[in-house]
């Protein structure tokens, strides 16, 4: 009796149904913040005005008695980093279309977020220390340095947009190929129970990340991280105007550790919405369509990274007194 059995298309389409509602659940997402995109701005462009009057009321204190307004500064920094992280920005973007669209192991990812939060407060640091101390720059040119390195991560998103694709591309043309005709079958060897034919049944770390290479995610960081925080540009501007520079150094890291913890729920939640779509596939779908199914969204995770590049770069202003949404 035979036990090979063959299901029919149809079937085999219903199979994938995680992956058709991850997208389906997806493409809702980005039209809820299409459509609620403008009253997003009004609001968090209100409400950073508000946390910076904060900050810098909590930065002179700070120069009056240090010891006891220090850790209220460092805890309100903190905070600000978390909230700050809840807005659409391009960071979120980038990672979530990453960890949706290639296969990574938490570690990792954690690892790409916390890289990529602790870079935004670094850039934002030396590029104060440049620009005012050691060029000795107005705080105009502070701002201008600002926009174009935001304008490089957004060029950096476009290029990685653009790998992601081409690499998709590939493993789409090599899935999709004309596979030789099945015309005989012949048994070249036989499994007992305990198999030693040589192959490899389940794939390897190595496999299970392929394509998650060092430059990949060199873009990732850079890309995330180019971008210094328009919160921590202003506390290290303010606190160098009144004499204490090193208490906005200590402010701009407090932010980007929490901007980290926001970052990385972000990726432990999209981490999980993967793994549950691939464990409810699971083994009844064909192993090409599985394969085809997530290089195809994969291309699609590369192109709205490139749409989002281009939108982003023809939109970008530059801040005006270090007030921006986002």
């Amino acid at each position: 009796m035979s036990i090979i059995t063959a299901s029919s298309p149809v079937r085999r389409w219903g199979h994938l149904w995680p992956l058709a509602l991850f997208m389906l659940l997806a493409a809702a997402g980005l039209y809820a913040l299409w459509f609620y995109w403008p009253q997003i701005l009004l609001s968090s462009a209100v409400w950073q005005r508000s946390i910076n009057q904060e900050l810098s009321g909590l930065l002179r204190q700070v120069a009056d008695n240090p010891a006891r307004a220090g850790l209220s500064l460092l805890s309100f920094s903190f905070v600000y980093g978390v909230l700050h992280a809840l807005g659409p920005g391009h960071g979120k973007i980038v990672i979530s279309t990453w960890l949706a669209t290639h296969p990574s192991k938490i570690k990792s990812s954690l690892g790409l977020t916390f890289a990529a939060s602790l870079l935004q407060g670094l850039v934002a640091i030396a590029l104060v220390v440049v620009v005012l101390g050691v060029l000795a720059l107005p705080s105009r040119q502070l701002h201008l340095s600002s926009f174009w390195l935001e304008k490089g991560s957004y060029l950096l998103v476009g290029f990685l947009g653009l790998l992601l694709s081409w690499r998709a591309l590939r493993r789409l043309q090599v899935q999709l190929r004309r596979k030789p005709k099945f015309t005989s079958f012949t048994p070249h060897h036989v499994h007992d129970a305990n198999c030693g034919c040589g192959h490899q049944h389940v794939p390897d770390e190595k496999q299970l990340t392929a394509g998650s290479d060092w430059r990949a995610r060199l873009m990732i960081v850079l890309s995330m991280g180019m971008r210094p925080c328009s919160g921590a540009i202003m506390v290290l501007l303010f606190s160098k105007v009144i004499g204490v520079f090193s208490w906005g150094v200590l402010s701009a890291l407090a932010m980007a550790a929490g901007t980290s913890i926001t970052i990385s729920g972000l990726a432990l939640l999209v981490h999980s919405f993967r793994a549950l779509a691939v464990r409810l596939s699971g083994n009844r779908a064909p192993v090409l369509w599985r394969q085809v199914g997530w290089s195809t969204l994969a291309l699609a995770g590369g192109i709205a990274l490139v749409v989002a590049a281009l939108i982003m770069w023809l939109s970008a202003q530059p801040m005006a007194r270090g007030i921006r949404p986002f």
